[in-house]
Parts: structure tokens; sequence; C-alpha cells
């Protein structure tokens, strides 16, 4: 019983983090969508404000509980981490297609490790370091250096990727110690008020539609979030980070569906090199648990 204890842990940490990303692939396309015609403060602004009234009404009664922190510098610093990742991601996800701002994004889960390493004193095995070197190459494949998607505009979606990493990492952290409501509200409420202060410079009142895929956009930023910081309590950071690649084929599929961006055949080769050594990492720590 002892020994599965381990592989079903890295399990259910690493369908935690699917769960999320295909959510958040979900809000990425709908923030995409609404910043044809809003500015990107706005729908920063509509991405937390809308996650942080979700959070209270479920919180309810047991806001002053989730309140409590032992450690509010830190979780001011980590709500920062993604507060500035969301902000260069929607900046870069407004000006290049969804699923290459998503592949450049896919350098976080590199850095994830290396930081888990050094901070957390995670695990750092060369078969793991394989797996995500091997999902960086399949970004890299997607994203073909050289050509125009390295423009000025695909440099933030990497600056959001060592934000979010340092996020992750953090959020690893603070596991230790708090509850996963207490991570997500502070997550939400830091972003809500950063972005209130900036959107009434760049308000546009919204039409029924825009409310919609607002109300939407909060609803998907909630749920993501929440598996996140699930997956990050379940599982070490560096065993689930491969596997936010897969945000990368939820980007392809939702760009053909909603703005009819055909991947190439390089993106499908892509594609399956980073779903490839996901799945790679994921059978080295089965196989690892058994023999525990």
């Amino acid at each position: 019983m002892t020994r599965a204890a381990p592989k079903s842990v890295a399990r259910q940490g690493i369908l935690l983090m699917i769960t999320a990303v295909f959510f958040l692939a979900g809000l990425d396309a709908t923030a995409k969508y609404l910043m044809q015609s809003y500015d990107v403060v706005q729908v920063l602004w509509v991405r937390y404000a809308g996650q942080t009234v979700i959070v209270m009404l479920v919180l309810g009664r047991n806001l002053p509980q989730a309140l409590k922190t032992a450690h509010p510098g830190l979780q001011l610093v980590r709500s920062l981490f993604l507060f500035v990742a969301t902000t260069f991601f929607f900046l870069g996800v407004a000006n290049i297609d969804l699923a290459a701002a998503v592949a450049v994004l896919q350098v976080n889960p590199l850095i994830v490790t290396v930081g888990a390493y050094l901070v957390l004193g995670e695990r750092f095995g060369w078969r793991r370091l394989l797996g995500v070197v091997g999902g960086l190459a399949g970004a890299l494949v997607v994203i073909r250096p050289g050509s125009s998607v390295f423009s000025p505009y695909a440099l933030l979606p990497l600056l959001a990727a060592a934000s979010y990493a340092s996020y992750a990492i953090s959020t690893r952290l603070l596991s230790r110690d708090e509850s996963v409501w207490t991570n997500l509200f502070y997550t939400t409420a830091v972003g809500c008020i950063l972005a209130t202060v900036a959107v009434p410079f760049f308000w546009k009142t919204p039409d029924i539609e825009g409310i919609a895929l607002m109300a939407m956009a909060g609803v998907l930023a909630t749920i993501g979030q929440y598996f996140i910081i699930r997956s990050l309590f379940a599982a070490e950071a560096s065993v689930v980070a491969p596997f936010g690649y897969a945000s990368l084929v939820f980007a392809a599929i939702l760009g053909v569906i909603v703005f009819g961006e055909v991947p190439d055949p390089w993106t499908c080769v892509g594609a399956l090199m980073i779903v490839g050594s996901g799945v790679y990492v994921w059978h080295r720590e089965s196989v690892k648990a058994k023999v525990r």
C-alpha cells in the first residue's frame, strides 16, 4: 500500500495540471478574442476582478479564515509574479498567434525544474532534465527560430514564462504551510487591486457579448488557477510542470476553432514532441514509484 502512494500522488498532480491548462487555454482564447475590441488592461482587470468575486462568493463565511497567512510577504511576492506573468502574456497574445504565444511560454517548465532544485531541494536527475528539454525542443520546432514569431512581441511570453516559473516555485513553497484557498485568494486579490488602479484609464463600456465573454473569462481563470494550486500541492513542481506543455495542444485546437489559425506540419511535429516528453517524465515517475 505504501509503495503505491508516491505513484498515486504523482498521477493526481499531473491530472490536475492537465485540467488546469485546459481551462487556462480557454481563458487565453477568450482574452485574445476580447482584446480585438477592448484594451489589454481592461481584459486583465476582468480576469482578476471576475476571479476575485467568484472566490469570495465560494468562500463565504470562510473568507476570514482564508485571509490568515503565516507568510504575508511571500504571498504578496508570489501574487506579483503571477500578475506580471499574466500581463506579459496577454500583451504577447494580443499581437501574435495564440499557439505561437503559448509555445514561447513553454520554456517555463525548464525554469521550474531548475528553480525547484535550487530553491526547494527537489530531485534533479538527468531523466527529468531530458524530459523538460525535450519539451522545450518541441516548442522551438513550433516557433522555428528566425521565423516571424521571433518579433519583439514574442519576447513578452518569454518574460511571462520566467515570472510564471517563479510563481509556481513560490506556490510549492507555500504549500507546506498554507491552504489552497488562502493561496487562491491572495493570488486573485493582489492582481485585482493592481488592475483596478489602472483600468479607469483604459475603460470601454462593453456590449452584451463583451459582458458575457468577460464573465466567462473570470470563471475560466478561477477554475484554472484553482487546479494549478491543487496540482502543486499534490506533487513536486518539477514533476507536474512538464505537463503544462499540454496547453500548446489545447491552444492550437482553439486557434483553429476560434481564430482560423491552422497549425502547419511543423507545429504538429513540435506538439507531438512536447506531449511525448511529458508522457516520458510521467512514465519515469511511475517506474520509480514501483521500486520504492
